[in-house]
């Protein structure tokens, strides 16, 4: 029976579109468009009921000591800046730790420098040809020296194919970005260097350009010289 129930033909029934007097209003609401409203109603009345709940249960005498040391900038808030939260030797203990990660940085990006010029390099020079030959006269030497152009052109780079040449090109990407790097990472060390010293005890002051020898980009500093005991 219930094939012959589906294989009756039966009539589509379609929702009612909004009237032609309310088309101001634009589209109809639906059976779902009603359910995603209301959940998200009833998502937000519960959210509003356990907030009063948990206000009508808070201790009037309660307190914690973010009370006083965070305040409020447009409805957030925020804890209030810690200047001296480290002491001097903390201070320089952090930046030390750190110039021996970026050391450490620099040491891993030169070793890999290293070892993909070394392999590019064996890419792009060829051996060359020790092999000895011997002709009777000129024109089979002319010839044999002939033959041995024709293979040299033909094992040229032109040759090689589309998927080798391809490697190749990103390795040398490859090689220029690191390159880039350390660059940045030896002048990041640098810099970091001359702000550990700077923080070290002792009069110091900032040679101007007339007084450098060396012409440097870096600012250069003289320390006073002092006596040891």
């Amino acid at each position: 029976m219930s094939s012959l129930r589906n294989a009756i033909p039966r009539r589509a029934h379609k929702e009612r579109a909004q009237p032609e007097a309310r088309k101001k209003f634009g589209l109809l609401e639906k059976h779902k468009d009603y359910v995603v409203r209301a959940k998200a109603f009833h998502r937000k009345e519960e959210t509003i009921r356990k907030l009063k709940e948990k206000a009508s249960f808070k201790n009037p005498d309660e307190f914690y000591f973010k009370m006083i040391n965070s305040r409020t900038v447009d409805g957030i808030h925020k804890p209030k800046p810690e200047a001296n939260k480290y002491t001097e030797e903390e201070l320089m203990l952090l930046k030390t730790k750190d110039m021996g990660y970026i050391l450490q940085g620099i040491q891993s990006e030169k070793k890999k420098i290293e070892r993909l010029s070394s392999m590019l390099h064996e890419l792009d020079n060829k051996r060359p040809n020790k092999h000895v030959y011997f002709a009777e006269d000129r024109e089979e030497a002319k010839e044999i020296q002939s033959r041995i152009e024709q293979k040299s052109n033909s094992l040229g780079f032109d040759n090689i194919p589309s998927r080798i040449r391809r490697k190749t090109a990103s390795s040398y990407r490859e090689l220029e970005e690191r390159k880039q790097r350390v660059q940045k990472l030896e002048k990041l060390y640098a810099d970091m260097a001359l702000q550990k010293e700077l923080k070290k005890p002792g009069r110091k002051r900032k040679l101007r350009e007339d007084e450098i020898e060396n012409q440097t980009s870096q600012p250069v500093y003289k320390w006073r010289a002092q006596r040891k005991r």
